[in-house]
């Protein structure tokens, strides 16, 4: 079984491939750059790319905006604030906060996969207040505290 999701193109938008999954058992699909000029992301620099499309995400939803593996480890290309969320009541076209961490100036054309789109349940989780928090094996052991090899 599964849930449908509502989507809409941006009328700027109309030729480009609205996301979808390369193989059944992909978990993301493609988010192509709605761009009409090339944009050049300077190495060290960020870019916000447009994707032309709006989603409707049912309560208890996300989706999740993830960079794209053969960009990062070709080009240095990264979402920039991994994951992006997009929460079930935001109605505005995707955008991809891009950040090219490579040795080159990067180039985004029109219709350029630029990350990837991932659907995710939400637990809507709601904090009680406490005077402590039981005991652990860690304890309050915080970064590196478990140690780097086995």
């Amino acid at each position: 079984m599964h849930t449908d999701f509502l989507i809409m193109r941006e009328e700027n938008a109309i030729d480009l491939p609205l996301p979808k999954r390369h193989t059944m058992a992909a978990a993301g699909m493609d988010l192509h750059a709605n761009v009409y000029e090339p944009i050049c992301i300077k190495k060290g620099s960020r870019c916000l790319i447009p994707t032309g499309i709006k989603v409707a995400l049912p309560f208890g939803y996300e989706a999740q905006i993830r960079p794209r593996s053969g960009l990062a480890l070709k080009h240095g290309i990264t979402v920039l604030n991994t994951p992006g969320t997009v929460d079930a009541d935001y109605r505005g076209e995707l955008k991809v906060l891009l950040v090219n961490l490579g040795e080159d100036d990067f180039i985004v054309n029109r219709g350029d996969r630029v990350a990837q789109l991932m659907i995710a349940k939400v637990e809507m989780a709601e904090f009680t207040l406490v005077d402590s928090l039981p005991d652990s094996p860690r304890g309050d052991g915080g970064y590196g505290s478990t140690g780097v090899t086995s």
